[in-house]
């Protein structure tokens, strides 16, 4: 009977979803797929938008059979591993596994609902929240047949505190190796292609390029250091690699190592919560997962590299010496994350806070207990005054300014006074902001690829939550064809800081849930079906569940957030993240080599975006663009002193088409020559300026 109606509710869910491309779409599926998935399914299309009569019948009688099959088969598989008759594995399968099958029913109520009421901040998230029920039914079902069919345990002795185990397991190293290979090479990918922008991402080569080169720590895209954006130095650690190897492709390189590294700490955190060497390295295996991740490696722009990503394994090594009472070691690291932006000021600060609090409950040394009450206040103090040195005072000193991304804030105000003055005397605008729809969408997003784990170690959670109300008040725009909306979703950078927070929680609440499953059991014997029957003790049964529900969630969400290969963007050939569109070279990029044979390294150019990552190793290398640059007097355009123009006819927003769009040559053509136009490339020559 659960198998049945579990099957009517996901069948009844999917008719809906795909009754309309916008909703079909929230699924990662493009505009094509959409229109193969109902032709399968025996539906027809009409206008680009509207499902015309997908027979229900039709569908539920396919799911119903996918549903047989996999009951069958699973029972079969757990019966062959547990040994139990294959009529008990067939019960608890099937009731266990297709509970979670209900979950859509529970969406589909919630969108009837949306038929009834005018609140367009509901129906945006009903509407939006669809990949996220088939999120949970995923992961689930699947950790579910994994739980009954698992013959390895995940409860062990925890660890002592101050008691350490650095043994890493192979599946750990192994599941490193895979995503630094994997994203390494999509990375490398992109620059071959000319797909890798240069502001917020190649233009951190060019700071290392011109510190080896006596040229500051800067860009040319702007004058003065580039301490008058952020406090964000460590890249620099890189210059003596960057001297054998002076490439942007370095730089990928170490990104992607460093933050599948950090799978190592939470192995740590987790094998000392829960004992567990299996759960443990099931939590490293979500971390690397974990889609939020994955966009501090490439993100939805397609910006491969951004310092603020070392901070995300430093604040966790740092964590886990904190565990360790190794305080020294953790100041050193979290210094280093400090190095990597100045936002992770704010973890550390509330970090204090907790360390004061909590830290010292966990062992029965007073004098361990006073030293972590020091160290938690030190650290609090010190967060609060360098977050306030760095906005107030270091950023503006070499800025001349407010720091830029005070104007992220919209309607609170475009500096720092003007953002805490509407906080003060705008509450009502700001709880509306921090309770929004998308407020709350922002957090599923980050906790359940977690598992919903962290929310079992609360006060460990909590340390995040100053940062994520913050990030809830900006207002972005995700999509740069979509200019103007507000959307909060970690596809860019902004939520790196929160990632150790989310991992040291869930290692935490990993190790919570046989404690939590025993407050539970009797007062909620629903959740014993959805777990399902063991051979084990019930305890030890939802320990085991959880650790594989939170890899499983991590996997699930990628499916449909992701534009990896775990993906379904990544292999959709109507996506724009298509592996073959983005990191198969064109044409484009076979051309090239002959743009940069015509200019000679010591020239200075100015380049459009994509391919002026490929001269910053030049004299100078401007940016040209319609953006007002300082280094050409606030006005967009070419410098005085450029030597080259090079424009990317064919980059993803290029404006520019054929020689007559160009502004040079319509109103200073007796300065400029044409050097070459082949429909990919126009290349311009200073007719009256030698380079030497």
């Amino acid at each position: 009977m659960v198998v049945f109606i579990g099957t009517s509710c996901s069948v009844l869910s999917l008719q809906i979803v795909l009754g309309d491309a916008g909703m079909a779409g929230t699924l990662s599926m493009s505009h094509g797929l959409w229109q193969r998935a109902v032709a399968v399914l025996g539906g027809k299309t009409a206008g680009g938008r509207v499902l015309v009569e997908t027979d229900f019948a039709t569908l539920f009688l396919a799911g119903l059979a996918f549903a047989l099959i996999c009951w069958l088969l699973g029972a079969a598989v757990i019966c062959r591993r547990s040994g139990r008759p294959f009529l008990q594995c067939l019960t608890d399968w099937g009731i266990s596994g297709w509970t979670w099958w209900l979950v859509p029913g529970l969406w589909v109520g919630l969108w009837s609902m949306t038929l009834f009421t005018a609140a367009e901040g509901f129906q945006q998230f009903v509407l939006g929240a669809v990949p996220l029920f088939y999120t949970v039914t995923l992961a689930g079902w699947s950790a579910s047949f994994l739980n009954l069919a698992g013959r390895h345990s995940t409860a062990q002795k925890p660890l002592a505190v101050g008691q350490n185990d650095d043994h890493v397991s192979g599946r750990v190293w192994l599941a490193m190796s895979l995503f630094a290979v994997v994203f390494i090479t999509m990375n490398w990918q992109l620059y071959h292609g000319l797909l890798i922008p240069h502001g917020d991402s190649a233009m951190y080569e060019e700071h290392l390029w011109n510190v080896t080169h006596g040229k500051g720590f800067r860009s040319d895209l702007d004058r003065g250091l580039f301490l008058g954006e952020h406090i964000q130095v460590i890249h620099l650690l890189l210059v003596p690699l960057h001297l054998f190897w002076p490439s942007q492709l370095l730089l990928e390189l170490c990104e992607s190592v460093t933050l599948a590294s950090g799978a190592i700490a939470v192995f740590w955190l987790a094998r000392r919560h829960t004992g567990s060497v299996n759960a443990a390295g099931l939590l490293a295996c979500a971390y690397l997962f974990y889609f939020p991740l994955q966009f501090l490696d490439i993100s939805i722009d397609l910006k491969t590299f951004r310092p603020i990503s070392f901070g995300v394994p430093l604040m966790l090594f740092a964590i886990d010496q904190m565990e360790r009472r190794r305080y020294r070691s953790m100041l050193v690291l979290l210094l280093l994350a400090l190095s990597a932006k100045e936002d992770y000021a704010v973890i550390i600060a509330v970090l204090g806070v907790w360390m004061a609090l909590f830290q010292g409950r966990e062992t029965d040394a007073s004098h361990s207990d006073a030293r972590s009450r020091w160290w938690g206040a030190a650290l609090a103090v010190f967060g609060v005054l360098y977050l306030l040195a760095a906005i107030k005072l270091v950023i503006p000193a070499f800025r001349e300014g407010d720091v830029h991304y005070a104007r992220y804030f919209g309607e609170l105000g475009s500096s720092p006074g003007d953002i805490v003055h509407s906080i003060l005397t705008q509450p009502a605008l700001v709880f509306v902001k921090l309770f929004s729809g998308r407020s709350l969408t922002y957090l599923l997003l980050m906790l359940l690829p977690a598992g919903f784990l962290p929310l079992l170690s609360p006060f460990r959670l909590a340390v995040g939550a100053p940062l994520f109300g913050v990030l809830c008040l900006l207002e972005l725009t995700n999509d740069p064809a979509n200019a103007g909306t507000v959307i909060l979703i970690p596809i860019h950078h902004f939520h790196a800081p929160l990632i150790p927070v989310v991992f040291w929680a869930a290692a935490a609440g990993l190790g919570a849930v046989g404690d939590t499953w025993g407050c539970c059991r009797d007062g909620l014997p629903i959740v014993k079906r959805l777990v399902g029957k063991a051979e084990r003790p019930a305890a030890e049964t939802a320990a085991n569940w959880a650790a594989h529900f939170v890899w499983t969630s991590a996997l699930a969400a990628s499916l449909f957030f992701s534009i990896s290969p775990l993906g379904i963007a990544f292999w959709d050939s109507g996506s724009r993240w298509y592996w073959r569109s983005l990191y198969v070279p064109g044409q484009r990029a076979k051309l090239f080599p002959r743009v940069v044979e015509l200019i000679p390294p010591e020239a200075r150019v100015a380049s459009t975006d994509f391919v002026h990552p490929r001269f910053t190793h030049h004299k100078r290398s401007y940016d040209y663009s319609n953006y007002p640059r300082a280094v050409n007097d606030n006005k967009p355009g070419a410098p005085l002193d450029t030597d080259y123009i090079v424009i990317d006819t064919r980059h993803p927003y290029s404006e520019i088409r054929r020689p007559k769009d160009v502004r040079e040559l319509r109103e200073q053509s007796d300065h400029w020559e044409l050097l070459l136009d082949d429909g990919y490339f126009i290349v311009l020559k200073h007719k009256h300026r030698t380079v030497p």
